[in-house]
């Protein structure tokens, strides 16, 4: 099976709400097409291993969940026009590759492939996968040559914070060093796919402002929730949003408030606000909320904390940049070098919680996730998929 063709066959599946019958194929796929040891856990994670389990482990990582589809995205059974459904598709009435009814549409132009999850990141899950079977890793009765260990290990629940590697780690999921699939193509300049050594996270937290409530012909007799919450506002706005550097840039967070919710009636003094702020967090840094508790009657409480990332193993970020940059010259591209992602990954989780060094490297360019014309070149899916092989083959030597 090509790479072509195993992006199309996983990326048809649906796993915006389950994420079963994705893990399926591609569990199955590994235990037919690798000698690995295979394993499928209570959530739902795929994972496979190759070599020493007593050597040190480079992991390579991606997800098989994805966002809910545009409507485009979705083939439907009995469709009159069928035109945007794969070409591949089956003569049989069923949708996209001939699996059934509401199939994701995979399509291909233009040296693209186009359809939920191309990008972010079934792709890179292809590219990964296969890089995994065609790697020289020694078998696992082979261990005088002191070579490592090499995992495989695709997440389900990575669009919902993290669920699936985060159970991975509470289970003794933590490899020593792991590239992660995400995008990071076309970072530095068009045309190369670079190696992103840091991202930004996120932090969710809601600021909850009490009062008391009163009649608002009387407002001296009740206590405003919305004019301590207009306080707490001030606050927040003043803040400073961290920033650090790595890899030569500097990376910004921010803080700001997104929402706001007070109020029963015209007439009432309000006795409780609500005020949601989103969070952009860097390595080592956030920025100091609560400082709005200091005002009477305000309360903080974060409702969701996706953990930056940043390499600090500058050998291993080194070897897989050299990878990277041995295949783009065989391929007569620009040189990639090391940037930093604006975005949070499962790499922040393995690195806050299993201690895993990460980096990133994957097929999925600015802007094309998540998008109603989701999609990623087939080009560059080789690519990475070189880049997956020369880094496995480097670690193991």
């Amino acid at each position: 099976m090509t790479l072509v063709e195993l992006t199309r066959e996983l990326t048809a599946i649906p796993s915006h709400e389950d994420a079963t019958a994705a893990g399926d194929f591609l569990e199955d796929w590994l235990r037919t097409e690798t000698d690995a040891s295979v394993t499928r856990d209570a959530a739902g994670n795929v994972l496979a291993r190759r070599g020493d389990p007593d050597g040190r482990a480079l992991a390579l990582v991606g997800h098989h969940d994805v966002v809910p589809p545009d409507a485009s995205q979705v083939a439907e059974s009995g469709a009159d026009d069928r035109e945007t459904v794969d070409r591949d598709a089956s003569e049989d009435g069923g949708g996209a590759n001939g699996r059934g009814a509401d199939e994701y549409v995979v399509t291909e132009r233009d040296g693209r492939l186009y359809g939920r999850g191309t990008a972010d990141m079934k792709g890179a899950v292809a590219a990964m996968a296969l890089a995994f079977r065609d790697a020289d890793v020694a078998a696992e009765e082979d261990r005088a040559n002191g070579r490592g260990e090499l995992v495989f290990a695709s997440f389900v629940g990575e669009e919902i914070g993290g669920e699936g590697v985060r159970h991975a780690i509470d289970e003794g999921f933590a490899p020593d060093v792991a590239v992660v699939g995400e995008g990071s193509t076309n970072y530095s300049r068009s045309g190369v796919t670079d190696v992103a050594v840091a991202h930004k996270g996120r932090r969710a937290s809601t600021i909850t402002a009490h009062g008391e409530a009163a009649h608002a012909s009387e407002p001296e007799a009740g206590t405003n929730a919305i004019y301590r919450a207009s306080e707490a506002v001030d606050v927040v706005r003043e803040l400073s949003a961290p920033e650090v550097t790595i890899a030569g840039e500097s990376l910004s967070g921010s803080v700001v408030v997104t929402e706001i919710d007070g109020g029963s009636a015209w007439n009432i003094v309000p006795d409780r606000c609500t005020i949601t702020v989103d969070e952009r967090t860097v390595p080592g840094e956030r920025a100091p909320l609560d400082r709005v508790e200091a005002i009477e009657g305000v309360e903080w409480a974060v409702d969701q904390d996706l953990p930056p990332m940043a390499c600090e193993d500058d050998a291993f970020a080194d070897t897989v940049l050299d990878a990277a940059r041995q295949v783009h010259e065989q391929r007569g591209e620009s040189e990639p070098t090391h940037v930093t992602k604006p975005h949070a990954t499962d790499a922040g989780w393995l690195a806050d919680r299993a201690g895993t060094e990460c980096v990133i490297v994957g097929p999925a360019e600015p802007g094309e996730a998540h998008t109603a014309d989701e999609s990623v070149s087939i080009d560059v899916l080789e690519r990475c998929r070189a880049v997956y092989r020369a880094t496995v083959e480097a670690w193991v030597a």
